[in-house]
């Protein structure tokens, strides 16, 4: 068995799974939960060690015969402010009455080597 080759923090790579991108370093997609490597020195990585910021919300429809549109829009910005990065996570409609729940988490976990720019 080979020994994982050391990333650059912050490098990214799509997974194999779902085609979503995340970090090299992961030993676990943290958008479809699917296991990437099995050997240990990996385990730490790939598990979180700090959730440094979570937030859970409930938007409802409270009218009895409209229906509400929404769009979940995740925004990261730099130290100076600058919009990073801007993404539309999610669309869709509300009946009347009904309610939806959603939890925005950022998991920081320690680096396994020198940072990559962002931008």
């Amino acid at each position: 068995m080979s020994s994982p080759r050391p990333s650059v923090a912050g490098k990214t790579r799509a997974c194999p799974h779902c085609k979503a991108t995340i970090l090299e370093s992961s030993s676990v997609c943290p958008a479809c939960r699917h296991y990437l490597r099995f050997d240990a020195a990996s385990q730490p990585a790939g598990a979180p060690s700090v959730q440094a910021f979570r937030v859970e919300g409930v938007i409802r429809n409270h009218e009895p015969a409209r229906h509400w549109e929404y769009a979940v829009v995740v925004t990261i910005r730099n130290e100076r402010g600058e919009e990073v990065r801007r993404q539309v996570v999610n669309v869709g409609a509300l009946e009347p009455q009904e309610r939806r729940t959603f939890t925005v988490a950022v998991e920081m976990s320690g680096g396994s080597g020198p940072a990559t720019p962002t931008g």
